[in-house]
């Protein structure tokens, strides 16, 4: 008995479809597409050996304390330098800006700052409060007012327990 064999010839890939649908489609979509531009803040935690060690007598190791009525600004050695009361619309800022200002004047070479937070602050203070730490604007002679880096290097950290009468001495 014959066997019949059927004759196949090779099936031709037809990929003009998909060429013309890539040629159309990538160019659409990299017109779309949103190129964002993501700022990174670099932080660093307090170190592991902030001990004894570390702690010079005419070195500063300035602190922001962020409290719920109130925001403390202290040398981690020296103790509290200004105890700046929240206002009715919230943290006064400026006056945070103003404090770290003459600290910055001076310690001209210092860059190290810590900023210390309560567990249930909100990340928009705590933002602000590193943007009023980390840079300030100030008044030239000509009088163009321009960005000054106070404290750049922020570390952050938990506060300590503890009510904000005894930190500062009250």
């Amino acid at each position: 008995m014959r066997v019949r064999r059927l004759r196949k010839t090779p099936a031709a890939l037809e990929v003009t479809a998909f060429i013309n649908l890539i040629v159309v489609l990538v160019p659409f979509l990299l017109s779309t597409a949103v190129f964002t531009r993501l700022a990174v803040l670099e932080l660093s935690l307090p170190a592991k050996s902030a001990g004894v060690e570390q702690l010079k007598v005419d070195h500063l190791q300035l602190e922001v304390v962020i409290r719920p009525d109130a925001l403390d600004v202290g040398d981690r050695v020296g103790g509290l330098i200004q105890h700046i009361p929240h206002t009715a619309q919230g943290p006064d800022l400026k006056a945070l800006n103003a404090v770290v200002m003459q600290v910055k004047a001076k310690y001209p070479e210092q860059k190290d700052a810590t900023i210390l937070a309560q567990p249930d602050t909100p990340y928009e203070l705590l933002v602000k409060v590193m943007d009023a730490t980390r840079e300030g604007r100030t008044a030239r002679e000509d009088g163009k007012v321009v960005k000054a880096e106070l404290f750049p290097a922020i570390s952050i950290g938990d506060a300590p327990r503890g009510t904000p009468a005894a930190a500062h001495g009250g």
